[in-house]
């Protein structure tokens, strides 16, 4: 399929396709005419890298995860060692630690607005 389908099947961009390629996520061949062709298992493969853009990693690190994952499935394969889960380890606590900051934002911002909506003396229709 040529990248216009693959970016209407998943929804990303041709721009975000060829970044992809530039940093060795995603493969293609090229037609005797220069444009870019790729292989069905690439839906499913951009799918998964989208996946692991969202859970907030880098394309550095996208790049050394996605040869461990199936392109079937998305689940370990025999590639996936000891090593891999160090670092996905790491990479769960950095987005906890996210998580936990985000949270505390939110509250923070629950207390200005219950604040806020306080009745203020000497101020018409508090």
């Amino acid at each position: 399929m040529r990248i216009g389908e693959l970016a209407r099947r998943t929804g990303v961009s041709e721009r975000s396709l060829r970044y992809y390629e530039q940093q060795g996520l995603l493969a293609s061949t090229r037609t005797p005419g220069g444009h870019r062709e790729y292989a069905e298992a690439a839906v499913d493969r951009v799918v998964r890298i989208q996946v692991l853009f969202a859970a907030g990693l880098n394309s550095e690190a996208v790049g050394r995860i996605l040869p461990c994952m199936r392109d079937s499935d998305g689940g370990p394969n025999e590639s996936a060692t000891p090593w891999l889960a160090e670092e996905l380890i790491g990479e769960r606590e950095r987005i906890d630690g996210a998580i936990a900051e985000l949270v505390r934002s939110r509250e923070i911002l629950d207390e200005v607005i219950s604040t806020a909506r306080l009745p203020h003396a000497g101020e018409p229709g508090r």
